[in-house]
C-alpha cells in the first residue's frame, strides 16, 4: 500500500473515531440532563432530532466543499465547530438552549467531520476491487470509536457530571482539526481515480433521474431510523425495563464492538456480491433481531446479546451504500452524491430519535417505536432488491447524460 495512502486511512479512521465515538454516547445524557433540566424525554429527543437534522442538511455542502477545495479544510472547521457545540451545550439551560447547541451546531460540525467527507478522498485513492474493504475500514473506524468512547463518557457523566465532561469531550474534539494535517496533498494523490466518474453537473442530473439511486435513499432513510432511535433510547429503555444503567453504556460500547467486524465483513463481502442483496439481507436481519428482543424476557443476558448482534449489523449499510454509489457513478463527486443519500438517513435519524421521545412522553412505553422499526425494515429489504447497480457510461457527452431507469 502506498505510503500517502496508509496515512490517509489512518489519520481518517482517527478522525472518524473521535468524532462518531463522541456522538454516539449522547444517549447516555437523556436522563441526567432531563433530570437537571425538568423537563421530558421528548425535549432531548428533539435536540438529537435536530442534530441528526442538521447534519444531514448541510452534508452535501460540505461534500460539495471536500469535491472542490479539499477535505483538510473541511475537516478543520468541523473539528473546531465540534468542540464549540460541546462547550455550549454543556452551559444550556433551557430546552432552547439544547436544541441550538448539541442540536444545531454540534449537528452541523458532523457534518464536516465524518463519514461522507474522509470516505470521498479514500474512495479516490483507493482501486474499485478494493474500495469496499478501505469503506469498511473506515466505517468500522467509527464503531471503534463508539465501543472505546461510550464507557469514557459513562466514566466522566459518573465523576464529574453531565456539563463538566461536555466540556472534556470538546477537547477531545478539538483534536480533530489537528488530525486533519494528515490530509495535506491527499485530494490531490491519485489524480487518474479522481477522473473516474461523472463531473458534478453530470452527477447531479444523472442522480436526480436514476430510480435506483432514489431507492438508495430510501433505504438509507430507514437505516437512520433505527441506528438514531437504538442510539437515543435503547440504553433508557434498558433502565425502563429493570436493568442498570451501567447495562445501557455496556449495551452501546458492545453494539460499537461488533459493528467493527461488521463493517469489515460488509466491505469484504462487498467487493465480492452484489450489494443490494447484501443490504436486503442485512435490514432483513435487523427486523428479526428486534422482534426477537421484545418477544423475549428482559435480562442482562438478551440485553447484551442483542447489543453484539444488532451491532453487527449496524453501520454495516456504509461501506454498501457508499460502494453503490461509487459504482453507479464513480468516485469523482461521491462525496457529494453521497452526501445527499446520507442527508435521507438523517431524516430518518431526527424522525427515531424525535418519535422515541414523543411515544414514550405519550404512553409510557417504547413498544410502538419498536413495531414501527421492523415495518421500516423489511421494507428497506424490497427497496433494495430492484435497484440497477450497473455502472453509468461516462465515455462520451450522450453517455454521461443517458440513465437506466
Amino acid at each position: 500500500m502506498p505510503r500517502s495512502m496508509a496515512r490517509t486511512l489512518l489519520f481518517g479512521a482517527l478522525i472518524v473515531i473521535l468524532s462518531m465515538g463522541i456522538r454516539q454516547g449522547f444517549g447516555l445524557y437523556l436522563q441526567p440532563v432531563t433530570a437537571s433540566l425538568a423537563v421530558g424525554r421528548e425535549v432531548f429527543g428533539l435536540a438529537l432530532a435536530l442534530q441528526h437534522l442538521c447534519f444531514g442538511l448541510v452534508q452535501p455542502l460540505f461534500g460539495l466543499l471536500s469535491d472542490r477545495i479539499g477535505a483538510r479544510r473541511v475537516l478543520v472547521a468541523g473539528g473546531v465547530l465540534y468542540a464549540l457545540g460541546l462547550l455550549a451545550a454543556a452551559r444550556s439551560t433551557t430546552p432552547l438552549g439544547l436544541n441550538l447547541s448539541l442540536g444545531g451546531v454540534v449537528g452541523l460540525a458532523l457534518a464536516g467531520s465524518t463519514y461522507a467527507v474522509v470516505l470521498g478522498v479514500v474512495g479516490r485513492m483507493v482501486s474499485p476491487g478494493r474500495r469496499g474493504l478501505a469503506f469498511g475500514v473506515i466505517t468500522a473506524a467509527g464503531s471503534f470509536g463508539m465501543f472505546a468512547m461510550v464507557p469514557v463518557v459513562q466514566f466522566l457523566i459518573d465523576a464529574f457530571g453531565w456539563q463538566r465532561s461536555l466540556e472534556l469531550l470538546a477537547i477531545a474534539a478539538a483534536a480533530i482539526a489537528i488530525l486533519a494535517a494528515g490530509f495535506r496533498g491527499a485530494d490531490e494523490a491519485d489524480p487518474a481515480a479522481i477522473q473516474q466518474g461523472l463531473d458534478l453537473a453530470t452527477a447531479f442530473r444523472s442522480a436526480r433521474r436514476h430510480r435506483g439511486y432514489w431507492l438508495l435513499n430510501g433505504g438509507f432513510f430507514v437505516c437512520g431510523f433505527h441506528v438514531a432511535f437504538i442510539a437515543t433510547h435503547y440504553p433508557s429503555y434498558l433502565v425502563d425495563r429493570g436493568l442498570l444503567p451501567e447495562t445501557g453504556a455496556t449495551a452501546l460500547a458492545l453494539i460499537g464492538l461488533a459493528n467493527i467486524f461488521g463493517c469489515l465483513c460488509s466491505g469484504h463481502l462487498g467487493d465480492r456480491h452484489r450489494k443490494k442483496y447484501l443490504l436486503g439481507g442485512l435490514y432483513t436481519l435487523r427486523t428479526l433481531l428486534m422482534l426477537g428482543l421484545l418477544l423475549l424476557p428482559m435480562t442482562p443476558t438478551i440485553a447484551l446479546g442483542f447489543s453484539l448482534l444488532i451491532g453487527f449489523l449496524w453501520l454495516s449499510t456504509v461501506p454498501l451504500t457508499s460502494g453503490i454509489v461509487a459504482q453507479i457513478f464513480g468516485v469523482r463527486s461521491l462525496s457529494t452524491l453521497y452526501g445527499f443519500v446520507f442527508l435521507s438517513h438523517q431524516l430518518g435519524a431526527f424522525l427515531g430519535a424525535w418519535l422515541g421521545g414523543r411515544v414514550f412522553d405519550l404512553s409510557g412505553s417504547y413498544t410502538g417505536v419498536w413495531i414501527l422499526a421492523m415495518g421500516l425494515g423489511l421494507l428497506a429489504t424490497l427497496l433494495h432488491l430492484p435497484i440497477n447497480d450497473r455502472p453509468l457510461q461516462v465515455a462520451t457527452t450522450a453517455e454521461q447524460t443517458a440513465v437506466e431507469k
